[in-house]
């Protein structure tokens, strides 16, 4: 592609997974001095918000929240059928969305959470008012919501869930709200047994936001499961030509936007005895390599 990636998408990153050794002020500083980057997905500073704030003014990154390790960290649940658990998960999102607003972010992403079959249709009702509750919220401070659409039965084993599955929540989300979306990661089609084309073409009307990354999915094999390792890793799944097909499909399914750019973030992290900034650098290799073969 002659034109760069960068005229239609704003290139970011999780910081958290990026720089999973690193203090998180450090790293932030690393992202907001490396001029590849147009946005930073990030999770909040504890005591350090302040000072993260004011650097985050200083980076013109874009800033997007992402509120799932609120949720994964202690286990909670937005569509626990137990309504005392469901509040709880409730109640961090909300917070979430008030950090998020201080941290200069326009909205959260978060994700469903684990499932039985014998319960499905009423943890998606639950779903449904957690969702409606925070983008009741969201738009009153002029923020939107974001649901990932993760896997349903390998590793996180989250409700939403395979593609058309998502589809369906993001329908019933619209008729009410008009401030939620879906966020797509390359890195769980995989974990989905679900193609680019297939992903996107179903959710087009709802996606809002991207990521890329890997994922091994064969049993057995060291990283199975939702652990985004880097690219080039033993037994995963997507490569150069996976992120070339993907972002292929975004091309001829019209989300390559000039005026109004969506974030790109890459989502990859270590395994031990990794260092950060060399898969970080393996990264941004692989999307230079599959944008530079991407047909114009």
């Amino acid at each position: 592609m002659k034109d760069s990636i960068h005229k239609y998408f704003q290139v970011g990153t999780i910081q958290w997974m990026s720089y999973p050794h690193s203090e998180p002020i450090d790293s932030l500083k690393a992202i907001a001095r490396d001029d590849f980057f147009d946005a930073i997905e990030i999770k909040g500073y504890g005591n350090k918000n302040a000072e993260a704030k004011a650097l985050l003014a200083q980076s013109h990154l874009k800033v997007c929240y992402g509120a799932q390790p609120r949720l994964l960290g202690p286990k909670l649940n937005p569509n626990a059928i137990d309504e005392e658990e469901r509040l709880k998960a409730e109640a961090t999102l909300l917070e979430a969305i008030d950090e998020a607003e201080y941290l200069g972010a326009k909205g959260i992403a978060f994700l469903a959470g684990k499932w039985e079959p014998d319960t499905k249709d009423q943890a998606y009702g639950q779903l449904l008012k957690t969702t409606c509750k925070l983008c009741d919220y969201a738009v009153t401070r002029g923020m939107n919501v974001e649901l990932e659409v993760f896997d349903f039965d390998m590793d996180k084993a989250a409700l939403i869930g395979p593609a058309p599955y998502a589809a369906r929540f993001a329908a019933d989300m619209r008729t009410m709200h008009n401030n939620f979306g879906l966020l797509v990661d390359l890195s769980h089609f995989p974990t989905t047994y679900e193609t680019s084309e297939f992903v996107i073409r179903t959710l087009r009307p709802y996606i809002t936001h991207f990521h890329f990354g890997n994922a091994v999915v064969k049993q057995g094999c060291d990283g199975y499961g939702d652990l985004h390792p880097r690219f080039g890793y033993p037994d995963s799944a997507n490569d150069t030509p996976e992120l070339l097909d993907y972002l292929r499909v975004l091309k001829n399914e019209g989300f390559f936007n000039a005026e109004k750019p969506y974030v790109l973030s890459m989502e990859v992290t270590l395994r031990p005895g990794e260092d950060e900034g060399i898969v970080l650098a393996n990264t941004k290799r692989v999307l230079k390599r599959a944008w530079a073969l991407l047909e114009d």
